[in-house]
């Protein structure tokens, strides 16, 4: 059942929007970021400035240390694995060895004394290359007879997914109307305020490297860089201090961080490298390159029976560790028919590869592009049955729970109508109409756009075997121990970067064992202080450490239950832990936790053997998933001379179960609402025919500003679901997943009165402008 949650609800800590406990450290300017650790040697890498082509010769500077990859001919490639949908698995070097295929793919590593001067240096290697035509776009990739970006993947398509339920060509064909959108979603860059940095320490007395670096994954970066380079994973230590900003971008394996860890092992000192802005545009993965045609079939009740998708994505020149190019379109393929209940599905989904930058995760991965070509069927459909856009949405969204989709995804108890209907209720839907009518007869033009989606969240190995992926990610474990003095530490695999994991977690510590969270301490990004984990990534964090976190607290809560039944002479059963006290319900016999947890290790003999020494325990967590879900509506203003789109206001509601802190969910779902609203008009990375990159300064490539994000207005629902051992559900992405289509879906509702659709995102002025002079040169019948 769901509940509407206001700030400060909830007993215990659990539920209470305390302040986060990394920030003080942060703001005082005492972070720890990669970039500022000193070096021996530092890195400056020479990239292809051409998008394909042959190396014929790599000239140094005399006295110069560079490195090619005749140097690393020891070091495999990388070569990330799936076992099913048709995967071509694909080799890249970490140094380009005698092809290059993308422009800002590393050639070279020059080593000195000083950033400054590697740069100096790496300018004057000379780098021969006889260039050949570039595969830019999807479109020329799967043209009949485009070149091969790699032999081995022939019409350049490296995974390919199909499906199609028994009963699909019947419905289709027996439809009241077939309505069909064709979208399109450009690549972005995740654009973090601190881009990549590596440094790796040998150390002599130990032979052993430090490998500390911007990573969402230190633990899978500690495996796969040992593997490549032929190194004992005992003598790698991979720290992840404090990051600032990955978005998905630092979740994939960079091979310069290969090359740095081969550098210091090799030379056997300490050894640098930090990306500038224009590396990080230009080489950095890149993100949600798609090209979708989605058709509906619709009964005369306007209910969606059938549903066919054709996706492609552009996965650029090479395939990213772990999770492989088939992050994208295989979610595609498994997602799109997203909240909406269709019982028939056909698909075909393909990954392509070009002479581009590598693609990875991003914030929302495949979702807000899923969203956005949905939520432009549905107002089509609207516009094409003569509804409100809300009334067809709540005539086809999933309303009975559990509820098994058509791609066999079985989705927990949520709240799609609802948290629709919470947004219609609080934007005042009436009023803006009636605003709208009097601003378009005084030649302005509002409009309003809706956007409803469930993200899954907190999903395990099931999810990740499914995809046939060689590395299977999913669980977590969190060690827990309580020490003499009464004070715990929470040791992750998980790796917040921002997220407030630290406080959260500590939140849910407090509850269980009856203390505070200032006497918990959480410990993560360090391979030799933490157990094997997957990282931070998938709006997953809570949802699963949060649950090893609570399995692990239980253990002590029975643990120290135990010791203060036999101290006390009562049952364990009859002990309450609160306020730091053990307590006998109902009486005034009591005994100090820290009292306790000095009698495990000190006093160890007083328990007679039915409890252990010391308070130590661990715990594994592995689930399904769960979903959450919410509805965004976008409220704007369209100059039709200018093309310039005005957000007016931003509202979201909600639903992600129960909320831990609710002031951390509301800044994680304003920071990716931010990141939509750019998504949706601003940001977009552009190459020209030749595979050069247009985009490589901030001068080009257009983040957001205070200026361009509205006033963010957010309701929430608490549905506690049972697929979650904490009642919560994950929205670390779902910030991010509504904004491309609420605000496109706003612009076109502005630009109704003129016959316009606009398909693809970022809205640019230029795409608005192009879009309402070909509706003018329609309507004169000039076209």
């Amino acid at each position: 059942m769901a509940v509407e949650v206001k700030k400060g609800d909830g007993q215990g800590w659990v539920g209470r929007s305390i302040r986060r406990v990394e920030d003080p450290t942060l703001v005082a300017g005492n972070g720890r970021f990669t970039g500022d650790l000193p070096a021996a040697r530092w890195v400056r890498f020479v990239r292809s400035s051409v998008a394909a082509g042959r190396i014929k010769r790599i000239t140094a500077p005399e006295g110069a240390t560079v490195v090619t990859a005749a140097e690393l001919s020891g070091v495999r490639p990388i070569q990330p694995m799936l076992h099913k949908f048709n995967y071509v698995p694909i080799s890249q070097p970490v140094l380009a060895e005698a092809v290059v295929r993308f422009v800002g793919e590393p050639i070279a590593a020059v080593v000195a004394l000083t950033k400054e001067e590697a740069e100096d240096i790496a300018d004057l290697v000379e780098v021969e290359i006889d260039d050949t035509p570039a595969i830019v776009g999807a479109r020329a990739a799967l043209a009949p007879g485009a070149r091969l970006v790699h032999d081995e993947a022939a019409g350049n398509v490296v995974v390919e997914g199909r499906l199609k339920t028994p009963g699909f060509d019947a419905k289709l064909a027996s439809a009241h109307r077939r309505i069909k959108v064709d979208i399109r979603s450009h690549r972005q860059n995740a654009l973090p305020m601190e881009p990549r940095a590596a440094h790796a320490a040998w150390d002599a007395a130990s032979e052993r490297v430090t490998l500390t670096c911007a990573t969402q994954m230190p633990h899978a970066m500690r495996t796969i860089i040992a593997d490549l380079i032929g190194m004992p994973e005992s003598n790698l230590r991979v720290i992840a201090p404090d990051v600032g900003g990955s978005f998905g971008q630092k979740m994939s394996l960079a091979p310069e961080f290969v090359v740095v860890t081969w550098l210091a092992r090799t030379l056997k000192t300490s050894v640098a490298w930090v990306e500038d802005r224009r590396e990080n545009l230009v080489a950095c993965f890149h993100s949600r390159d798609q090209s979708v045609s989605l058709e509906g079939a619709f009964d005369a009740d306007a209910r969606l029976t059938g549903l066919a998708a054709d996706i492609v994505a552009d996965v650029g020149a090479y395939s990213c560790y772990p999770t492989t190019c088939g992050v994208e379109p295989l979610m595609a393929m498994a997602e799109m028919p997203g909240p909406y209940d269709v019982r028939e599905y056909a698909c075909v989904s393909r990954g392509v590869v070009t002479n581009t930058c590598p693609m990875a995760p991003y914030r929302g991965v495949s979702r807000p592009v899923i969203t956005f070509t949905l939520e432009r069927l549905m107002d089509k459909a609207a516009a094409a049955f003569g509804l409100d856009p809300v009334e067809i949405r709540r005539r086809n969204l999933v309303k009975t729970f559990p509820y098994t989709s058509v791609t066999g995804l079985v989705f927990d108890e949520a709240t799609y109508v609802e948290t629709m209907d919470m947004a219609v209720a609080a934007v005042g839907v009436p009023a803006f109409r009636a605003r709208q009518v009097k601003a378009r007869a005084e030649g302005r033009y509002l409009g309003l756009g809706f956007a409803t989606f469930s993200e899954r969240t907190g999903y395990g190995t099931p999810a990740f075997a499914a995809r046939g992926m060689e590395v299977t990610p999913g669980w977590e474990t969190v060690e827990m121990t309580m020490d003499p003095s009464g004070f715990i530490e929470a040791r992750i695999g998980a790796s917040p970067h921002g997220q407030g994991l630290r406080t959260t977690l500590s939140q849910i510590i407090a509850d269980e064992l009856g203390t505070s969270p200032d006497r918990i301490k959480i410990v993560h990004g360090d391979t030799d202080r933490t157990p094997y984990g997957w990282g931070t990534f998938a709006s997953r964090s809570l949802v699963i450490a949060g649950g090893a976190t609570l399995l692990a607290a239980g253990k002590i809560r029975t643990k120290l239950m135990k010791m203060a039944g036999i101290l006390l002479e009562a049952s364990a059963e009859d002990i309450v832990l609160e306020a730091d006290v053990a307590r006998v319900a109902g009486t005034d016999r009591a005994i100090p936790i820290a009292t306790l947890a000095r009698a495990a290790y000190h006093q160890s003999h007083r328990f007679k053997g039915e409890v252990g020494p010391g308070i130590i325990e661990s715990a594994t967590y592995d689930p399904p998933g769960t979903f959450s879900n919410a509805c965004h509506v976008a409220m704007v203003e369209v100059d039709i001379e200018t093309g310039e789109v005005t957000i007016e206001k931003f509202l979201v509601a909600e639903d992600a179960g129960r909320l831990i802190n609710p002031m951390i969910v509301d800044g994680q779902i304003h920071g990716g609402v931010a990141q939509g609203i750019a998504n949706a008009l601003l940001e977009e990375i552009i190459y020209d025919e030749t595979g050069n990159i247009l985009t490589a300064t901030l001068a080009d490539y257009l983040p957001p500003t205070a200026r361009e994000i509205p006033p963010i207005e957010i309701h929430h629902l608490e549905t506690l679901t049972d697929a979650s051992l904490t009642k919560a559900k994950g929205l670390g992405e779902g910030g991010a997943i509504g904004p491309p289509a609420a605000v496109v879906n706003a612009i076109n509702d502005a630009l109704s009165p003129f016959g316009v659709s606009i398909d693809e995102f970022p809205a640019t002025p230029q795409r608005i402008r192009a879009a309402l002079r070909a509706a003018s040169a329609r309507a004169q019948g000039l076209t």
